[in-house]
């Protein structure tokens, strides 16, 4: 970007679908994971690696049905005390939509 700043919705674009199909995507800090598997409870879109014992989503980018479930697994996570190492980000506004634990849309991800 020509502003020097890394935008969420960069992280991963390379093989990005349309965003018109799949507004959203998923960051995922797998250095943060250690393996409570409170994601894969809520979200058919995780799973737990037995080789690796962290978490894994079977895609990054997401629509409006696959959303509310991301969501909760965000929400449930309880690495970085609670904050999360999954990240919901809605491709067009750049703004982080869980867990959002700062409120006011920025990325909350430790590089």
């Amino acid at each position: 970007m020509s502003d020097g700043i890394q935008h969420a919705s960069d992280v991963g674009s390379s093989d990005a679908p349309p965003i018109e199909e799949k507004p959203y995507k998923i960051i995922f800090e797998a250095n943060k994971c250690f393996g409570a598997g409170k994601c894969a409870e809520v979200s058919d879109n995780w799973e737990m690696s037995i080789d690796s014992g962290i978490a894994q989503p079977r895609t990054y980018f997401i629509d409006e049905d696959d959303l509310a479930h991301n969501v909760r697994a965000a929400d449930v996570c309880p690495a970085k005390k609670g904050d999360g190492c999954i990240h919901v980000v809605d491709r067009r506004t750049d703004e982080e939509v869980a867990p959002d634990p700062h409120g006011d849309g920025t990325l909350s991800v430790d590089w």
